[in-house]
């Protein structure tokens, strides 16, 4: 099916028609780019539609036995991963593009501007369909170019500084991407997805770092990989580039917070196959995740600026995502992915049109000058509490006792019941502070919210995963290549399971008027974490810190060679 080489170039033909021209008609030329836009679309859901029921599609312009496949990698690869990311980047970007056109109207350089974001559209279906991964990496260095440039106003002080930190943060996952790359050429004589996949698992290879020290060569190469991954992807320490940039223009983030950042998530669900050989990367991607989650969620609360509570809520989900690709979950990665796209895309599209009123109109935001008493509601609490503790509990039992499944043993199943767990109780909980509402519509609410989480989980779970990965055993090789200690697994259950408990107690004993008595120590600890939160925890004066060191260092070399060439 030659003609899908015409979805990744149609968003670069309208890039072309709205570069090429004069400034007059840059209006005119932005809305027929539209419609090659639109076109991109359509074809990309017609590409899943005849993937989905005829198989992958490949395309090379190379000899893949060749040294082509390094001076000139150009091809497509299209399964169903690479059609359900071409049909979310093409339908974010053709929304993003054509709000812009409108929104970017009045700007000097917006033909710049409008041309530079349908490139990007094209960069990111060209990744995501690459046939190799020398192809894939090329343009993932694009988008790093791409991410510098669309910062957009390099005329403003802060904007060009964010800009240039998060290209500096950028290479240094490229180069960690890079690093990988050539020890898999180097330790199997090829790029190509299938080949290198085989080569990988058929042939494993020992290395000795250090003395004393092994590891396989699969870790070795994921590990480079991961770290080009998470650079991409915002998370924990390579994060803070995503808040710098948030001077850019709304809708350039609408497409960075949609698309580009899923990046990592892209990468690690196409390279499945080689992370599924490495528990240990999994694990530090779970753990990885994790920290993301809890620092980027903490730093979000202590944010009084629109654009960066929306930007480290982002990192946040990163977090999440990356978190379910160390737990083998690859394809509820994806799921994540895509739904957290479409919103974040759009809130941040939104996000504008609040910036522009909240300054034409001083009473925005509105603030909240008196709340009516929260009655007590034992119809409330009794459903909070069956909803969120005696059905899962039940659940989790019937599962054991009566499906006779072993829960140690099926940690991919324990998976996907927390995160409908955790997710539900989350959403649960936030529903006890409406206020003014009749009990039995906030019950209604709660059991609604709880059905409606569980279906999404278990579509997520069942319908998704056997969509993007049909073959049931290499879903459970993922989870248990991902399968955690005993003793951590249940460690990690039952601090959830107390989490979740101590909050609806608190919550509980706060309704009735009551209080509790918090050991000073605690008190202590929520100060100091409430500083670090607001201090960003103090990544960035680390990392400027570490700058000015190796600055010192260059310039101590610098002066000793001058002065020894003297």
């Amino acid at each position: 099916m030659p003609i899908v080489v015409l979805v990744p170039l149609l968003p670069l033909i309208g890039a072309l028609i709205v570069a090429l021209g004069g400034s007059n008609s840059v209006h005119k030329r932005a809305k027929i780019a539209i419609f090659f836009l639109g076109a991109a679309f359509l074809g990309s859901a017609l590409t899943l539609w005849h993937v989905a029921t005829q198989g992958p599609i490949t395309i090379r312009y190379y000899d893949p036995d060749s040294l082509a496949s390094l001076v000139f990698p150009i091809g497509f690869y299209i399964d169903r991963l690479s059609a359900v990311m071409m049909t979310l980047i093409s339908c974010v970007g053709m929304i993003v593009y054509t709000y812009s056109v409108s929104n970017m109207f009045q700007d000097y350089n917006a033909r710049r501007y409008l041309s530079l974001m349908a490139f990007t559209v094209f960069v990111l279906l060209c990744m995501v369909s690459s046939a190799n991964i020398m192809m894939l990496y090329i343009f993932w260095q694009l988008l790093s170019y791409l991410l510098y440039i669309l910062a957009h106003n390099h005329s403003h002080g802060p904007t060009l500084a964010g800009a240039f930190r998060t290209y500096t943060m950028l290479r240094v996952g490229d180069v960690a991407f890079l690093i990988g790359i050539v020890l898999a050429y180097q330790l199997y004589g090829t790029l190509e997805y299938s080949t290198l996949f085989e080569r990988v698992a058929e042939s494993p290879v020992m290395l000795t770092p250090f003395s004393g020290v092994e590891i396989s060569g699969a870790t070795a190469i994921t590990l480079f990989l991961f770290i080009g991954g998470i650079c991409k992807s915002a998370n924990f320490p390579f994060h803070i580039w995503l808040p710098s940039s948030l001077f850019a223009p709304t809708p350039m983030h609408a497409l960075l917070h949609a698309g580009i950042i899923n990046a990592g998530g892209f990468l690690i669900n196409r390279l499945a196959p080689m992370f599924g050989l490495s528990s240990t990367v999994l694990h530090l991607a779970f753990a990885v995740g994790l920290i993301t989650v809890i620092v980027g969620g903490l730093m979000m609360l202590r944010q009084n600026d629109i654009k960066r509570k929306l930007g480290y809520s982002t990192i946040g989900q990163m977090g999440y995502m990356i978190m379910e690709c160390g737990l083998g979950a690859f394809a509820l990665a994806v799921f994540h992915l895509i739904a957290h796209g479409f919103f974040k895309g759009s809130v941040f599209l939104y996000c504008g049109n609040v910036i522009h009123h909240a300054r034409k109109e001083p009473s925005l935001p509105h603030i909240v000058t008196s709340r009516k008493p929260t009655e007590f509601s034992f119809l409330t609490w009794f459903t909070g509490l069956v909803t969120t503790l005696l059905i899962p509990l039940v659940i989790l039992l019937a599962i054991h006792d009566v499906l006779a499944i072993p829960l140690l043993e099926s940690q991919g199943l324990m998976i996907f019941l927390f995160f409908i767990w955790i997710t539900s109780t989350q959403a649960i909980l936030s529903l006890t502070r409406i206020r003014g509402v009749a009990s039995w519509k906030v019950s209604a609410s709660m059991i609604s919210v709880w059905f409606f989480v569980i279906f999404i989980y278990l579509f997520a779970a069942e319908t998704f995963t056997a969509f993007i990965y049909p073959n049931p055993a290499e879903v459970e090789f993922y989870l248990k290549a991902a399968a955690l200690p005993d003793w951590l697994f249940s460690t990690i259950v039952v601090a959830v399971s107390l989490v979740i408990i101590t909050s609806w107690s608190y919550l509980y004993i706060s309704a009735r008027g009551g209080s509790i008595r918090v050991p000073d120590w605690i008190e202590s600890f929520k100060v100091r974490l409430y500083r670090l939160s607001m201090n960003r925890f103090y990544i960035e004066k680390m990392y400027e810190g570490l700058g000015r060191f190796f600055m010192r260092v260059l310039n101590r070399i610098v002066g000793h060679d001058a002065g020894w060439s003297k």
